[in-house]
C-alpha cells in the first residue's frame, strides 16, 4: 500500500525543483556581487549547483517567472561550457547578468501583490 499519492510526489518534486532553482539564482547573485570571485570558482561553483538541479526529474512550468528562471540558468550553463571562459568575460557579463537576475526577482515579487480584483475601486467622476 503507498503512503503517498503521486500527486503528492509530484507536487514535492516540483518544490524541490523550484527551491534548487532559487538556490542557484541567489549562489548566482551572490557570486556576481563578489569582487574578490575569479571565473575559475565561479564556474566550479555553479556547474557544481546546476549538476545538483539536473539530478532531479525536470519539471514542466507554466508560469512566466519559472519559465524565464529554467530559461536563464540554461543560458549561464551554456555560457560557461564556453571553452574561453575566463577572468576577463567574467567581469564583462558580470553588470549584465546581475540586472537580469534583478529583473527575475522583480517578475517573481510582481506575482505577490494584490491582484486587480481585489483593489478598491476608485470612481473617476469629477
Amino acid at each position: 500500500m503507498a503512503k503517498y499519492t503521486q500527486k503528492q510526489i509530484d507536487k514535492y518534486n516540483r518544490q524541490k525543483y523550484i527551491s534548487e532553482m532559487d538556490k542557484i539564482a541567489k549562489n548566482l547573485f551572490r557570486m556576481f556581487r563578489d569582487q574578490n570571485i575569479n571565473s575559475n570558482e565561479f564556474k566550479t561553483k555553479t556547474l557544481l549547483l546546476i549538476l545538483k538541479l539536473q539530478e532531479r526529474d525536470e519539471i514542466r512550468f507554466d508560469g512566466e517567472y519559472l519559465n524565464k528562471m529554467k530559461e536563464y540558468i540554461n543560458q549561464i550553463c551554456f555560457k560557461l561550457q564556453n571553452q574561453e571562459f575566463n577572468d576577463i568575460i567574467f567581469d564583462d557579463m558580470r553588470e549584465i547578468e546581475m540586472g537580469n537576475l534583478n529583473r527575475l526577482q522583480k517578475m517573481k515579487n510582481n506575482n505577490s501583490y494584490k491582484k486587480d480584483k481585489h483593489k478598491p475601486k476608485i470612481s473617476q467622476e469629477y
